[in-house]
């Protein structure tokens, strides 16, 4: 399988093959690279030919890839090709000129020899920690499609500015069911609406966590599994409605795998951005708007500011399902006029996100179901909640953060419902999101669950959840739940 990545610079289509995390040029040129640096050291019969051969390879794959882009990651191939070619050349100078060509002694070869070596492998070593995301095929019987919305409360002053005329916007991705797509359709681009845009939102996440943007610039270049305004899935179905809020400084994007594995399977998945704690929101009208949340290094300090932040956040996400109301009523056109059923509603988030879902399950009972990943729940623990809670954390322990399990316990226990915390072995915070599909494998980082196996934790332990929530699906929720990490179970 290989995905199909879009060019930045020219339009132009580069092939990552899915496993390699490379293209075929990029490829061409590590091999031909691989074959230049020992070229010196062959019998003197065979250093021409395997120079001449790298070389021809070497140089035109060089040139292509620069007129289409090089990736940071290929930089250093290049370098320990670049140093090895004045050795390499001159066995194949002297033959043809017939002139005495300067020869390195082996002792001063060996250790230069063993440097272009160490360039040339560093090269797929880091195409791999920083590769350019491929997602994960949905499992589900429909086709994804997606599209952005942008919705303005009149009624809610925006908070993060002192303008009193200015009003709270929020922009919302939907994920649904559609029809299938013919053949070649290009797939959305992800982070973004355009590839612009997904730069512009890159560069604000690696910014917000003190990481230089051309570590991930691959990520702008990926292709996610749903299409952009795709026709809806025939037959009538109304779909059960799921909101998600992102972490601090999260975006609405963070979780694509996991909105379009639910889509795939009948839901309708609202992605929200929040202008002013969001990394970065490009508006309809080209407008950038950054994140203005940042922690003061003081833990109690920084727990009342996210309260605050967790109650815009709260309202923002009774806002859309309003709207989304109104959409399925008609009273916003859209091709999904009567295909939401906004009686099956689900209110979900990571991180800080997950703190904000709760709090809209307390405030708003039209939320049927809550799920919380991995997020600390700020803010009051009243009213009680009053709908099915699935909050799903890493391993945390007194020693790693004392007050996390008292303050969810609390939550837990404070239900009309019952609720399910489970605990999934080899997760990081990280794991609830894509970022092990484009970040470094470092367990601190991502966890130690894969690549593919965290999102596809995450995705199957919460279509559960919302199929025995949502649709009454009939089954052991609790074992299903269970087969995937330590299960507790708080029962009303």
């Amino acid at each position: 399988m290989r995905q199909r990545v879009p060019d930045a610079e020219d339009g132009r289509v580069t092939e990552i093959i899915t496993g390699l995390y490379m293209s075929p040029l990029e490829i061409l040129v590590l091999l031909s690279a691989v074959t230049l640096v020992p070229a010196r050291w062959l019998p003197p019969v065979l250093r021409p030919r395997v120079t001449i051969a790298a070389m021809a390879v070497l140089v035109p794959s060089a040139i292509a890839l620069s007129v289409a882009g090089i990736r940071w990651q290929l930089l250093p191939v290049l370098a320990g090709a670049a140093l090895a070619t004045p050795f390499a050349l001159s066995p194949v100078l002297r033959r043809f000129t017939g002139r005495t060509a300067w020869r390195a002694r082996w002792w001063l070869a060996l250790p230069g020899t063993l440097v272009c070596v160490g360039s040339i492998a560093t090269g797929p070593v880091v195409a791999w920690a920083f590769p350019v995301p491929e997602f994960p095929r949905p499992t589900g019987e429909f086709a994804v499609g997606t599209r952005v919305m942008q919705w303005t409360d009149p009624l809610r002053p925006e908070s993060f500015t002192a303008d009193p005329n200015d009003r709270r916007t929020v922009v919302v991705q939907l994920w649904y069911p559609a029809q299938q797509s013919p053949a070649g359709a290009p797939r959305a681009q992800y982070l973004g609406r355009t590839e612009q845009e997904a730069r512009t939102v890159s560069t604000a996440l690696a910014r917000a966590v003190g990481l230089p943007g051309f570590l991930v610039d691959g990520v702008p270049h990926a292709r996610s599994r749903s299409v952009f305004d795709a026709p809806v899935a025939g037959g009538g179905e109304r779909f059960p409605v799921v909101l998600f809020s992102p972490g601090s400084g999260g975006v609405r994007t963070q979780n694509t795998a996991w909105a379009e594995e639910l889509a795939s399977h009948g839901y309708l998945v609202a992605a929200l951005d929040h202008p002013y704690d969001s990394a970065a929101v490009v508006l309809a009208d080209g407008r950038t708007v950054d994140t203005a949340i940042a922690s003061t290094g003081d833990r109690d300090k920084d727990n009342e500011l996210a309260v605050g932040w967790t109650a815009v956040r709260a309202a923002d996400l009774g806002f859309v399902l309003t709207q989304l109301d109104a959409l399925d009523r008609g009273e916003i056109a859209d091709p999904l006029t009567g295909r939401l059923d906004t009686a099956r509603v689900a209110v979900t988030g990571h991180s800080t996100g997950g703190a904000a879902a709760l709090q809209a399950a307390r405030q708003d009972r039209r939320f049927d179901a809550v799920i919380d990943l991995d997020g600390y729940p700020h803010g009051p623990t009243s009213p009680t909640l009053g709908q099915p809670t699935l909050a799903l954390t890493q391993a945390i322990t007194p020693g790693t953060d004392p007050r996390y399990l008292p303050r969810l316990t609390e939550a837990l226990d404070h239900s009309t419902a019952t609720t399910y915390r489970l605990t999934v072995p080899g997760a990081a915070h990280l794991t609830f999101m894509d970022g092990p599909l484009y970040l470094p494998p470092v367990p601190s980082i991502v966890g130690t669950l894969g690549r593919n196996e965290g999102p596809h934790v995450v995705a199957a332990t919460t279509l559960a959840f919302l199929d025995a929530t949502l649709r009454n699906k009939p089954g052991d929720l609790a074992g299903d739940l269970s087969a995937y990490g330590e299960l507790s179970v708080h029962r009303s």
